[in-house]
């Protein structure tokens, strides 16, 4: 991980990592090598929940590698899933409060999707305008981070990603994978632009933006400062 991310990080880009949890020494190496982001979502906060969602996993690691991520000075991402199942409203606002108190600079949030091949494929879907209002209101407790318009709102309603864009979200994420290779990241049914060439999803959504009156930053996308 260390050559790849050190290759990258030659072609003066911003490196964001979605690797899972690790040692502070592997964050550490990773930080050192030059990788500027971290991704981990908690998916929830709700500690029972979480334990019948991730029954092999820790709770409280899950929380230790976020922390641990922020104090070695990435730009810390977490986020949860809205509709799980037993999922409350109070749950939901400790979820908000949590990115607050990480003080997290990118949120991801998003409806959960059941996918059929999973225990959970009976489950009902989450609500699309719920998930709308935990990202209005993760907006309002944290104005200056960066949270995504997901490809999982646009799976729901379709002008999802253009309504969440002007519902508190501020950054989009084209799939720039080649087409042969899109259908194996099957994390939910239905997910968009599976067939597309990734010019064609490119050229989508800067259309979409544009058609909202809004431009398309060049920069490398870090939190703005306070």
């Amino acid at each position: 991980m260390i050559e790849i991310i050190r290759e990258i990080k030659k072609n003066d880009v911003a490196l964001t990592l979605s690797i899972g949890e690790k040692t502070y020494d592997e964050y550490k190496a990773f930080k050192d090598a030059g990788a500027d982001r971290y991704l981990l979502r908690i998916e929830t906060t709700d500690k029972k929940l979480y334990e019948n969602m991730h029954p092999h996993a820790s709770y409280e690691n899950r929380k230790r590698c976020l922390y641990d991520l922020k104090s070695l000075g990435f730009e810390t991402g977490t986020g949860c899933l809205v509709g799980l199942p037993d999922q409350t409203i109070e749950s939901l606002a400790d979820d908000i409060l949590f990115f607050k108190e990480l003080d997290a600079d990118m949120v991801g949030i998003g409806p959960f999707i059941p996918h059929e091949q999973t225990p959970l494929k009976d489950a009902q879907k989450g609500d699309f305008w719920l998930a709308l209002k935990v990202m209005g209101l993760t907006r309002i407790n944290l104005p200056n981070i960066n949270i995504p318009a997901t490809t999982a709102m646009e799976t729901l309603n379709p002008n999802g990603r253009i309504i969440a864009l002007q519902s508190g979200a501020n950054v989009v994420m084209p799939n720039v994978t080649s087409t042969e290779y899109r259908a194996k990241y099957e994390i939910y049914p239905g997910k968009i632009c599976i067939n597309d060439q990734p010019e064609k999803c490119r050229g989508c959504i800067e259309a979409k933006i544009k058609s909202i009156g809004r431009t398309i930053s060049q920069n490398k996308g870090f939190r703005k400062s306070r």
